[in-house]
C-alpha cells in the first residue's frame, strides 16, 4: 500500500474558543507538493442509547444554532478535559433526562466528520433506568421524550431526527433486533 500520510510543516491556530480551536496547517503531501489544511479541535463527546423499562427510548428535542431548528437528538454532550467517557455519559445522561443508568455500556467510538475535524464521540448504551429530574446548563433547554424505535424512524422521515449519532444509534438499533 501507497503511503498517504500528511507532514506537518507549520500551524497557525487562528481561533481558540470555548468549545473548539480552529488551525490552520501547512503540510507536506505524499507527491511531495504543499497544500493547507483546516482542522478543527473538538474535546471529544459521548451520546447515550437509553432504553426505558417499557422499550421505549430517550430522546432530546433542542434548539440547534448551526442548524437554525430544532431537532430530536438521543443525549449527548462534550468531553471535560481528562473525564472518563464513561463518567461523561453518566453525567450527560443525567442532566438532560434526570435518568440514572444501573447498566451502560460501551458500544463504539467514531469521528464526526474526519475530513476538518477530530471530534469522536463514544457512544454508550444504558438501561435499567431510575428515572429523576433534569439538571440541565442554565444555557441549555430540551425537551425530553420517550419514543419507540417506529416512532423515532418515523421521526427521520419528517426530518425531525438529522444529526448523524442519532442516525447511526437508530441503525445500531435496529441491526441489533
Amino acid at each position: 500500500m501507497n503511503d498517504l500520510t500528511e507532514k506537518t510543516l507549520r500551524t497557525k491556530t487562528i481561533f481558540e474558543g470555548k468549545i473548539i480551536n480552529v488551525h490552520v496547517k501547512d503540510v507536506l503531501l505524499p507527491n511531495g507538493k504543499e497544500s493547507k489544511r483546516e482542522v478543527v479541535d473538538h474535546p471529544g463527546a459521548v451520546a447515550v442509547i437509553a432504553k426505558t423499562d417499557d422499550d421505549k427510548y430517550l430522546f432530546v428535542r433542542q434548539f440547534r444554532k448551526p442548524l437554525e431548528k430544532t431537532i430530536i437528538e438521543i443525549p449527548a454532550g462534550k468531553l471535560e478535559k481528562n473525564e472518563d467517557p464513561k463518567e461523561t455519559a453518566k453525567r450527560e445522561l443525567y442532566e438532560e433526562t434526570g435518568y440514572i443508568a444501573d447498566t451502560l455500556e460501551y458500544v463504539i467510538s467514531f469521528y464526526t466528520s474526519p475530513g476538518f475535524a477530530n471530534e469522536i464521540i463514544h457512544l454508550y448504551e444504558a438501561s435499567h433506568l431510575k428515572t429523576g429530574k433534569p439538571h440541565t446548563e442554565e444555557d441549555e433547554f430540551v425537551e425530553v421524550l420517550k419514543l419507540s424505535l417506529e416512532e423515532a424512524k418515523a421521526y427521520i422521515k419528517t426530518k425531525d431526527i438529522i444529526d448523524a449519532k442519532t442516525l447511526y444509534a437508530i441503525q445500531y438499533l435496529e441491526l441489533k433486533s
